[in-house]
């Protein structure tokens, strides 16, 4: 049961004025007299102090009062002994050191528990562990597996008791481990034995095996019995709500299990000790026998439906009878048709307990409402609310709504039921009179057109209407909408439904053809463009495919007209990102790619800018040399001329035009481009341009060095020829390991064959798929000719052979170092032959070869030559001084490296000297690329470190010398005006590097305070006549610049009164901003602040001719302000405010349409009324009339305002207010007499800390810990 408390008037009221005769006790106060303040003890009552007698039976209650368990120490302390023959560590020099310590520290961090050993008399060793219980139990266990011998003993128990010792999740047998400090093994299920093995410490052992004696023991001692009782009998054992059996349990310590009433078994289980058991078995067997004797039965016929009410909830009332009567009530199974009920108990009471069974199942009353299916969920409410109204008030009723049944089923109490009828009855009453509902057809095709993205559409109606819309789900494929609500609401709900799906039964859906790689640029990001789409046309629904299916078709469906108009959109759309997505590919030799970039991306910004194209270039580390460009057409032309030019002016790159029929184009270019990217790569990497698919156009551009483009234009002429006269093509099958041997050094084979017979063989590139195939074109005798010559060369290819040379042993290392770079080389070049050396170690000089015939002989003899180059071997020096090491190297060492490949030689540069050794004798230092290289041990010889060392064959190494000699910068020295200098040099050096990249020179200009006019030009020979031009130029630009800044810094004074100047700025500078662009000159007004400047004096600087011309504008404007009158107008500063408008929007309307300048007085001026007007006299008037026609027109506005201001504020009538005295008490320890004592600060009974034990006179903390 709960209690409510009901707040009513009078009650709100006590609790207001404090009122309450229970709590407080205050006297009414009235305006005459008032009531004496509440005592210090009254408004803070002193917590209940405990009895100075501690053993005192009698205690005040309270919070205070009661009993505080005292806490337990969460840190224990556990000390144990190792004898001296049991310690696994006892030959220890030092005690504390070794293994022994290393164990204890792990254990200490693993577990966290505090270790102190100490070594006894009888060496033996005593060990302390603190800490939490856990961490002490475990580091014991991890101390006596480590620190202790270990033993180990077995224990034989039954099979069945196993599980006994292992506990339940294996935590019994956890805490035993951890007890004993031992580890304990069970067999598993499966094994036959029953012996459990114990390891550890003797002590330990004995203590486990003890234990698990003891699991054992208790086991044995345990017996099961089963005894057989009728079903009927069972309640009777039991007792009501199973108190007797639960009574017996307790007593004898038996565990009793019954079988529930809906399990058929008769069977009760007894499990626990022999004796007690036997106990249990005989106190049930004879309540049993005396109720088998006792007891009588009668059956009587009880509705189905009220058999739920007799039994009650979770057999309640079945408990419920057979307490009181000792009858047990027998009701048939759910699933069973019967309707007899079995009473079982002795005679005299069955009539008692018949007479309850009745009065159960007439307890409760079945009942129904008749209500219409669809406003079921009107009576529920939203969430359950309108019901639960009702079944808060009734409980006990249980109230059924059936989906499409017309009725509300009520189960409960008679009396309950008959309420919540009532209740339910008026409920359908009024909702059947203020609600109504209608279903309409709608073909289920529109149904989610009408609901709307995401529910927009229903929603609307929804709340507009304050209707329920029900749609039917689309797997029904039902057309029958509901609509149900307020009748005016339905009605107009219907109407706004049934025009929608008019609408789109008029609608028609056109499907628009779009690539699938324009969909995403249309959707646009995060869907940006689709969405203003769809607001500019509301009414078309545009679906797009999903990217999965591949498809083109996007779908368009509205109202006819809407949907003409988005298609026309979305094509012109469509059209515009077609134009703007044309492709060209614009081949460029790589090393000019980093100035098309320019530093920082400058020059290709610039391009994409101006071009508006995209320019995509290929990665650093990639082999393509093709720049994509994407824009529109004419835009991608014009990128792609202004890139060429820059490749143009960076080399001598040539450009020419052949003339080649377009029906041709295609079968030049070969499939994939295979046939042109062959003549390409043999004519030294030119670029060969055919014109667009469809241009109709014969021009082939060929680009790239002189002699390399002249050679490709005879070889595609030749080909173009062969192709119109007759061509004929083979395709041809080799190992792709072959085709290095079929081509040969340098292409000698290929070509040899190619001269012979007068075919193209075209072999497959890198990036083919079919790597085995050869293609040859030709004339068809040509191509069978090379076909057979090939094919010759391939058979001997596939004849296997193996054959053996000797070779030096002293020569091995050379072809295997390197993971054997020299014969992996060997087997690309020669067919892959196996070349097999013999291991290290061993002193054998045969190589064996293993391959094609052809390709083993000329494996042979490639190795015999680099033998011969090995021996042939010397070592030259070239001197060159070490500060010209690094240019000679050039950019990651490319330089050194081609000279290494192309003469086949070593070179080995010196170790860069840091710190020269320093001359006994002192020597002057100099600083500078003039300074001396210091003295030297001896003056003839070069220094070591400028001593680079080429190794290989004499003729190669002199060769490659003279070629590095040729690499070594030589300077020149440039006159170029001191004044300059800065400016070559550029902002942050910019100009000087720029200079140095783009000429590949190193470009040094003399320190500022030396003067000096020459600059200097380190680099290759080659370089410096370019890089000099260069500078020179840059000269020369600079010096134009020059004259043309003396030109610009002429400079012209004009006299203007001082008064004037705001006006020639103009408002935010707007005036004197346009005349500076307009005569592209500075202008500058004298600083007010600077007493020393006058004051009338503005400078005019730049070109002679701007600086009059901008002279006479500021004239021509002082001109026109000399002819301006200022007056002053009184002008009500009541009507200012709406005169000069929100944010100056009015006045400054005035002033535009009578072209003069109106000043209001500022806050605090001494005439607030007083505004100037400044203009043109004409102006000026007209001006002065307009505002005071509005002054009369505002004013008359503002009294009748103030007018009606009067009679709305009311009086203000000031309350006094006496002051508050705040919170007071009497008696209080503040204002106690001085014949009072304070309390002693300092007295640990007066003032008693947490915990601590005082004298026994009072207790204010509770008991002592």
């Amino acid at each position: 049961m709960s209690s409510v408390a009901v707040l009513t008037q009078e009650s709100f009221a006590e609790h207001r004025s404090g009122l309450v005769p229970q709590q407080i006790k205050v006297a009414t106060l009235n305006s005459e007299e008032e009531s004496d303040p509440p005592t210090y003890k009254d408004a803070f009552p002193p917590l209940p102090e405990k009895a100075a007698c501690l053993d005192s039976a009698q205690e005040p209650a309270g919070a205070w009062s009661t009993k505080i368990r005292p806490i337990k120490a969460s840190v224990i302390t556990q000390v144990f002994h190792v004898p001296l023959e049991e310690r696994k560590y006892k030959d220890m020099n030092q005690f504390g050191e070794g293994e022994q310590a290393k164990i204890c520290l792990e254990i200490m961090q693993r577990t966290g528990a505090h270790l102190e050993l100490s070594l006894a008399k009888d060496q033996g060793l005593s060990i302390m562990v603190s800490g939490k219980l856990d961490a002490v139990m475990k580091a014991r266990k991890d101390i006596v597996a480590r620190l202790q011998t270990q033993a180990s003993a077995t224990v034989a128990i039954p099979k069945e008791h196993h599980r006994f010792v292992i506990g339940k999740n294996g935590e019994k047998l956890q805490d035993l481990e951890l007890k004993t400090a031992t580890k304990i093994q069970i067999p598993r299920p499966d094994d036959p034995s029953n012996q459990i093995k114990i390891t550890g410490t003797k002590e330990g052992i004995e203590k486990a095996r003890h234990e698990v004696l003891l699991i054992s023991a208790e086991q044995d001692k345990r017996a099961v019995e089963r005894l057989e009782v009728e079903k009927a009998f069972h309640p009777f054992i039991a007792g009501p709500y199973n108190r007797l059996v639960g009574e017996i349990m307790q007593e004898t310590g038996t565990r009793i299990n019954i079988p529930p009433p809906s399990v058929s078994r008769t069977e009760i289980v007894f499990t626990g000790e022999k004796e007690q058991l036997a106990q249990a078995v005989a106190r049930i067997k004879k309540i049993y026998e005396e109720k088998k004797k006792k007891t009588t039965t009668i059956a009587v016929e009880v509705k189905k439906s009220q058999h739920k009410y007799v039994i009650g909830p979770k057999g309640n009332s079945l408990q419920e009878i057979l307490e009181r009567t000792g009858v047990s009530v027998e009701i048939p199974p759910s699933d069973s048709a019967s309707e007899t009920v079995i009473l079982r108990g002795e005679p005299e009471k069955l009539g008692q307990a018949l007479t309850e069974v009745y009065a159960k199942a007439n307890s409760f009353t079945v009942s129904s409402v008749s209500a219409p299916s669809w406003l079921h969920r009107f009576i529920i409410g939203k969430k359950g609310q309108n019901l639960a109204k009702i079944t808060q008030q009734m409980p006990k009723v249980h109230i059924e709504f059936t989906e499409g049944e017309d009725r509300i089923t009520l189960e409960g109490p008679t009396e309950d039921v008959s309420v919540a009828q009532e209740q339910i009855e008026s409920m359908v009453k009024d909702l059947v009179n203020r609600m109504d509902y209608v279903e309409i057809s709608i073909d289920h095709r529109f149904h989610r057109h009408l609901i709307g993205k995401s529910g927009a559409n229903i929603n609307r109606i929804k709340d507009q209407y304050k209707v329920s819309v029900r749609i039917p789900p689309d797997s029904e494929k039902s057309n029958l909408i509901r609509i149900e609500g307020d009748p005016q609401g339905v009605q107009q709900a219907k109407r706004e439904l049934l025009e929608l799906a008019s609408r789109m039964e008029n609608e028609r859906t056109k499907d628009l053809i779009i690539e699938q790689r324009f969909h995403r640029t249309i959707i646009g990001q995060k869907g940006e463009r689709i969405r203003e789409i769809r607001d500019k046309f509301p009414e078309v629904i545009i679906n797009f495919p999903d990217p999965a299916q591949k498809s083109d078709i996007v779908q368009l469906r509205g109202p006819k007209n809407e949907v003409e108009k988005c298609t026309k959109y979305m094509q012109k759309m469509v059209a515009d990102l077609v134009e703007n997505s044309y492709s060209i590919s614009v081949p460029i030799f790589k090393q000019f790619h980093k100035n098309i970039i320019g530093k920082g991306g400058a020059n290709i910004k610039k391009i994409r800018e101006e071009s508006n194209t995209k320019i995509d270039l290929p990665a650093e580390n990639s082999n393509s040399e093709t720049i994509i460009i994407t824009g529109k057409r004419a835009n991608c032309e014009a990128a792609r001329s202004r890139i060429l030019s820059i490749q143009k002016d960076l080399a001598n790159i040539a450009e020419v035009e052949v003339s080649i029929p377009a029906k041709l184009h295609n079968s030049l270019i070969g499939t994939k481009g295979r046939l042109i990217r062959a003549i390409m790569e043999e004519c030294g990497g030119v670029h060969i341009h055919f014109p667009v698919e469809g241009s109709g156009s014969d021009t082939v551009v060929i680009r790239g060095p002189s002699s390399d483009v002249e050679k490709a234009r005879k070889q595609l002429l030749h080909l173009a020829e062969e192709k119109q006269t007759k061509s004929f093509t083979v395709d041809i099958r080799a190992k792709p390991e072959y085709h290095k041997f079929l081509i040969g050094k340098g292409g000698g084979k290929i070509r040899k064959v190619r001269d012979s017979t007068g075919a193209r063989i075209i072999f497959p590139a890198a990036e083919d798929k079919d790597q085995d195939l050869i293609t040859i074109i030709g004339k068809e005798d040509a191509v069978r000719e090379a076909q057979r010559e090939l094919e010759a060369l391939i058979q001997n290819l596939d004849n296997v052979v193996e054959d053996s040379m000797l070779v030096d042993p002293k020569h091995h290392r050379h072809f295997v170092i390197r993971r054997g770079q020299v014969l992996r080389e060997i087997a690309e070049e020669y067919g892959g032959v196996m070349v097999s050396f013999p291991r290290s170690g061993t002193q054998s000089d045969k190589v064996t070869l293993k391959g094609a015939k052809e390709c083993v002989e000329a494996a042979k003899k490639r190795i015999q030559e680099i033998i011969e180059d090995l021996e042939a071997q010397v070592t030259v020096e070239c001197a060159i001084p070490q500060r010209f090491h690094r240019s000679v190297m050039g950019p990651k060492g490319s330089r050194i490296q081609q000279i290494t490949r192309d003469h086949n030689v070593q070179i080995k540069f010196p170790d860069r000297e840091e710190n020269p050794v320093p001359s006994t004798e002192p020597a002057v230092q100099e600083n500078g690329e003039e300074a001396g290289e210091g003295r030297e041990a001896e003056p003839g010889s070069p220094r070591r470190c400028d001593i680079i060392v080429i190794s290989g064959r004499k003729e190669r190494c002199e060769a490659a010398k003279e070629a590095l000699e040729a690499l070594v910068p030589v300077t020149i020295e440039v006159e170029v005006p001191f004044d300059l200098h800065r400016y070559i040099i550029g902002q942050k050096g910019s100009g000087i590097r720029k200079m140095m990249d783009e000429f590949e020179v190193n470009i040094h200009v003399p320190a500022p305070e030396r003067q000096s006019d020459v600059i200097a030009i380190t680099g290759l020979a080659a370089n410096l006549d370019r890089a000099k031009a260069g500078l020179l130029e840059r000269v020369k630009e600079l010096q134009a610049e020059q004259e043309d800044r003396a030109l610009r810094s002429f400079k012209l004074s004009v006299t203007v009164d001082p008064k004037y100047h705001p006006k020639i700025i103009g408002r935010k500078g707007a005036v004197i901003t346009q005349i500076r662009l307009e005569h592209d000159v500075n202008i500058q007004f004298p600083d007010k602040d600077d007493g020393s400047q006058p004051q009338d004096q503005i400078t005019i600087t730049g070109y002679e001719k701007n600086t009059e011309a901008a002279r006479n504008a500021i004239l021509k404007i002082v001109g026109e302000l000399e002819q301006m009158v200022s007056e002053d107008v009184p002008l009500d500063h009541r009507v200012h405010a709406r005169i000069i408008g929100a944010r100056g929007k009015a006045i400054r309307k005035i002033m535009d349409e009578f072209k003069v300048d109106i000043r209001f007085p500022q806050t605090g001026a001494p005439d607030p009324n007083c505004v100037t007007v400044t203009g043109l006299p004409e102006n000026v008037e007209e001006a002065i009339d307009h505002i005071l026609n509005l002054e009369e027109e505002y004013l008359a506005d503002v009294v009748d305002s103030e007018a009606l201001q009067g009679y709305l504020k009311p009086p203000v009538h000031e309350e006094s207010k006496a002051p508050s005295k705040g919170f007071v008490v009497r008696d209080a320890p503040w204002t106690a007499s001085s014949s009072e004592k304070a309390p002693d600060m300092s007295s640990s009974e007066e003032f008693p800390s947490f915990g601590a034990q005082v004298a026994p006179k009072t207790l204010p903390w509770g008991p002592k810990r």
